[in-house]
């Protein structure tokens, strides 16, 4: 466990797809920090931080998203930090077995809600003159997946646009980043194989997955106002697997 510490006392946090995995495990993060939280997510969360406010939102939808943002604002006044990892990675199959609407749904879901969110979080932002926005991308974003090729085009946007975001708002007091992880060890690997998953670490030049842990500590510091130079960067969680 590690031993460095942040304040976000006084801080807003919103955490899309928080309510399992990688999210759930940021939202702990941010309420151990002293922010208060929205974990923003079509399920209800397993375990809501003390203090904290759940909301239903497909992100695909944005007058859900709007309903969220007041709900929020309601609660809790401003939104600081915008943690983005809600996603939808669809059936692994090759591209010409792919169901044409699925693969769109993936688009639309990962890429397409991507930016519904930053449109209308980054002004309320703007409003607070603060913010800290970090999306959840993938490193099939930055390799391409065999199997998998809405997930990442999709996660390639993402990437895309964040770093197209991070420019405009470069000589604002927003800062905007991305993370790119390789498999991390949640419930999701319970629906594949054992010996998928063993590719999988097979992969790591660390032999093994990444831990929601260590997504959730970089997610602190690209929220910290130690963050002040990073901004449209891509951050690895690789284990050492990302070549660029």
């Amino acid at each position: 466990m590690s031993n460095v510490s942040y304040d976000f006392a006084g801080r807003v946090a919103v955490v899309t797809g928080g309510a399992t995995g990688i999210g759930a495990e940021i939202a702990r993060h941010y309420a151990a920090a002293g922010a208060r939280v929205a974990i923003w997510d079509l399920s209800d969360p397993e375990d809501l931080p003390e203090g904290a406010i759940a909301c239903g939102v497909d992100i695909s939808q944005p007058d859900q998203i709007a309903a969220a943002v007041s709900e929020t604002r309601a609660a809790f006044g401003g939104i600081d930090f915008l943690s983005h990892n809600a996603g939808f990675a669809g059936p692994t199959l090759p591209v010409v077995d792919s169901d044409p609407d699925t693969w769109a749904r993936v688009i639309e879901v990962n890429l397409i809600g991507t930016f519904y969110l930053a449109h209308a979080v980054v002004p309320v932002m703007q409003e607070g003159g603060f913010g800290r926005i970090i999306n959840m991308a993938s490193l099939a974003g930055k390799e391409g997946t065999p199997n998998a090729s809405a997930y990442s085009a999709a996660k390639a946007g993402v990437i895309g646009f964040t770093k197209s975001l991070a420019k405009e708002l470069a000589q604002t007091e927003i800062r905007v980043n991305c993370i790119a992880p390789a498999a991390i060890k949640t419930a999701i690997l319970d629906q594949m194989t054992p010996d998928f998953v063993q590719i999988m670490i097979d992969k790591s030049p660390m032999k093994r997955l990444g831990w929601v842990e260590e997504a959730a500590r970089m997610v602190m510091w690209l929220s910290s106002e130690d963050c002040t130079f990073n901004s449209g960067a891509v951050f690895d969680l690789s284990g050492g697997r990302a070549t660029y």
